[in-house]
């Protein structure tokens, strides 16, 4: 399923409440870092593009669906079809969001659904700085599953480099999981294991996130035979991270 405008919604999310979307990725197609076997959006046609929308429609859209909704959006999310931060203008982008929900929407956040790939890159990471809930992607504990969960399309992109980011906002952070079971490509993937939840927990350890958001499947996946965890799972693995004292939340 693909976003087929720049501004959506408001919709309701089920971690960020009333959320007007912004898509910062063509309309067509998708375009990511990673080709998550779960991924809502479809399998990655793309890595880079030269027709991202420009800075002028984002701002010029977003400003009208601003002055026209009735209902007060709790988060404007920057979601879509594949990672935000690959927009050359992201910080550009982030800088008039926060303009504008200044003038529109004052108490409404700011929140960024990012992959965490991009945090080599300082303008990004800075800019994340700049929002609210900068909500980044840790699906795994060990790079095996990483590899075969999110499936990477930059081989130097280890998860032992994206840990290291990830500490670089010292604790500022809100962290988003997905935890599934299923075969694909006839391996048996599997982020819910004893082995793989504690791998998983050193990393949280390290990062001291000030959040933890931990969700199943919700939607239709490329891959077809991975299974849903129910919540009673979740909340289990939900324990164990607050026993680290970091708030965790998890969702159906």
């Amino acid at each position: 399923m693909l976003f087929n405008n720049i501004i959506f919604g408001p919709i309701i999310s089920r971690r960020f409440g009333i959320s007007l979307g912004i898509n910062l990725i063509p309309t067509t197609k998708k375009i990511c870092t990673f080709d998550c076997i779960y991924c809502e959006c479809g399998w990655t046609d793309d890595v880079n593009t030269q027709h991202f929308p420009p800075r002028e429609d984002v701002k010029s859209m977003l400003q009208q669906t601003l002055e026209q909704i009735s209902q007060r959006p709790d988060s404007i999310t920057f979601s879509g079809n594949g990672e935000p931060t690959l927009h050359p203008d992201f910080p550009a982008i982030v800088d008039d969001t926060i303009a504008l929900r200044n003038q529109y929407f004052p108490s409404a956040v700011i929140t960024v659904l990012s992959n965490s790939t991009t945090l080599d890159r300082e303008p990004v990471f800075e800019a994340l700085k700049r929002i609210d809930n900068n909500t980044m992607k840790l699906d795994a504990g060990t790079e095996k599953t990483f590899r075969q969960l999110d499936r990477c399309f930059n081989k130097e992109m280890t998860l032992d480099r994206i840990t290291d980011n990830l500490c670089r906002f010292q604790g500022d952070l809100i962290i988003q999981t997905l935890f599934l079971r299923g075969r694909y490509d006839g391996e048996y993937i599997d982020n819910t294991s004893e082995a793989e939840v504690a791998a998983w927990l050193n990393r949280l350890e390290r990062i001291r996130p000030r959040k933890a958001l931990l969700y199943p499947i919700d939607r239709a996946t490329p891959a077809k035979d991975l299974e849903y965890i129910a919540r009673p799972e979740l909340e289990k693995i939900a324990e164990k991270v607050r026993a680290l004292n970091i708030e965790t939340l998890t969702f159906d």
